[in-house]
């Protein structure tokens, strides 16, 4: 059976990351986190209404960049793995999507307040 776990946790969010492209402004940090949940929805739908392959690994490399992009490194750590899923395992790929993002999301709420 295919396993979608790891051994070394990436961060879950690491805001020092974020602040290199934004030099610690509270409103552009909020903004991106915003643009963050809504891409993060959008690729989720997208994977869960995926029919064929390319489509999947599209919506999770999208998804990959957004999180790697603001510092949700364990999310983007988990898109990897579901870009190299099997479609058998789409399922739990999804599940796993969603519970990084869930921690990713929390983290940043409690991170960036």
């Amino acid at each position: 059976m295919e396993t979608l776990l790891h051994d070394d946790p990436a961060p879950v969010f690491d805001r020092d990351h974020l602040a290199q492209y934004t030099s610690g402004d509270a409103a552009l940090e909020a903004e991106l986190f915003g643009l963050l949940k809504e891409q993060a929805e959008r690729c989720l739908d997208a994977m869960q209404a995926a029919t064929d392959a390319n489509a999947w690994r599209a919506a999770a490399h999208t998804l990959k960049g957004a999180s790697r992009g603001v510092g949700a490194f364990e999310l983007a750590e988990a898109c990897q793995r579901a870009e190299d899923a099997t479609q058998a395992s789409w399922p739990m790929a999804v599940a796993d999507l969603r519970a990084a993002s869930d921690r990713a999301f929390a983290e940043m709420d409690r991170v960036l307040g």
